[in-house]
C-alpha cells in the first residue's frame, strides 16, 4: 500500500543543472533532490584518439600505424564509491582539493585529476587510470579515518524545544544540519541542505511516513536513495549533486544530505513514524 502511494505522490526534480530528488504529494512545493550537472559527466577518456591521415599521399602506401591501446580507468567522472573517497583524501594532502572528501567524483575531483597530471607529465584527461592512480599513491600516505571521513563542516544549533523529547530528526535551516536526537540528546549530525526560494522545504513537525533504501523519482526519474518521506513527496534522502558541489545548488523541497555512510547509518536507525522537525 505504502509503495502504490510512493508511486502516486513522488516526484522529486532537479533545479536547473541539478537532478536527484524526491516527490512532492503537492503540486505547489515538489521536492527535489539534485543530481550532478550534466557537464560533470563530459570529460574526454583516454584511447579515444586514432591516428591522423597521413598529409601525403605517397603515404598511404606505407603500412598504417596501430592505434594506440586504450588506457583502462580505474576512477572517473560519475563515479561513486570508497575508492573515489580515498582518492579525494590523497588529493587534499597534495594541496589540491579543499572539499571533505564525499566519495562522489564530480567537477571539483576532475578539476584536481587534470591538475596532478598536467604537472606530473601524465595525459590530463581528468580520469584516473592506473599509471595516475599508482602515482598519487607514491606521492602520499594512507588516508585516516579522520582524513577520510571529517567532522561534519556545520556546527549544528542548540535543538528546537520541539526535538528534546523522543525519537526525532531535528533540521535546521539556520546552521543547515541535521541532529539525529533520542530523549533529547544528540546521537549524529549531518550537513544539509534545502529548496530553493520557489520550491522551499516546508517547515513544522512531522513524521516519517515511509522509507526506501532505493527509490527514484517517479516524475524526473533521478535516484534518491535512502529516502525517508516526511511530507507528501518531501523527503530526507543522499545526494550526489550536494556531494559534488555543495551550496551551489538546491532541491526542489527535499532535505539532501552529502554523507552516504552517515545517512546509510541514520536510515537504519529511523523507524516510520519518528518525528521530523524542520525550523529556522
Amino acid at each position: 500500500m505504502a509503495t502504490a502511494v510512493a508511486l502516486a505522490a513522488t516526484a522529486c526534480g532537479p533545479q536547473k543543472s541539478e537532478a536527484k530528488g524526491s516527490a512532492s504529494a503537492s503540486p505547489s512545493a515538489p521536492a527535489a533532490d539534485p543530481t550532478p550537472s550534466a557537464s560533470a559527466s563530459s570529460d574526454a577518456k583516454p584511447g579515444d584518439a586514432s591516428p591522423s591521415p597521413s598529409a601525403s599521399a605517397s603515404a598511404s602506401t606505407s603500412p598504417s600505424p596501430s592505434p594506440s591501446p586504450t588506457v583502462k580507468q580505474i576512477m572517473a567522472n560519475g563515479d561513486d564509491s570508497e575508492q573515489v573517497r580515498e582518492l579525494q583524501a590523497r588529493l587534499r594532502q597534495l594541496k589540491l582539493m579543499t572539499v571533505a572528501p564525499t566519495g562522489f567524483y564530480g567537477s571539483k575531483t576532475t578539476t584536481a585529476v587534470k591538475s596532478f597530471q598536467g604537472k606530473n607529465k601524465l595525459t590530463a584527461t581528468g580520469g584516473v587510470d592506473e599509471p595516475t592512480w599508482k602515482k598519487i599513491q607514491s606521492l602520499t600516505k594512507k588516508p585516516t579515518a579522520d582524513e577520510l571521513r571529517p567532522p561534519a563542516v556545520n556546527e549544528a544549533d542548540a535543538p528546537d524545544p520541539r526535538c528534546m523529547e523522543g525519537r526525532v530528526m531535528c533540521i535546521s535551516k539556520e546552521s543547515r544540519t541535521l541532529a539525529w536526537m533520542i530523549d533529547g540528546k544528540v546521537i549524529s549530525t549531518m550537513d544539509v541542505r534545502f529548496g530553493s526560494e520557489n520550491t522551499p522545504t516546508r517547515e513544522g513537525v512531522f513524521n516519517v511516513g515511509w522509507k526506501a533504501k532505493e527509490w527514484t523519482s517517479t516524475i524526473y526519474h533521478t535516484p534518491m536513495p535512502y529516502a525517508m518521506f516526511f511530507s507528501g513527496g518531501q523527503a530526507v534522502h543522499y545526494s550526489a549533486d550536494f556531494a559534488a558541489r555543495g551550496y551551489a545548488g538546491a532541491s526542489h523541497g527535499c532535505v539532501n544530505v552529502r554523507d552516504k555512510a552517515k545517512l546509510s547509518a541514520l536510515f537504519d536507525a529511523v523507524q516510520v513514524g519518528d518525528k521530523v522537525v524542520v525550523y529556522w
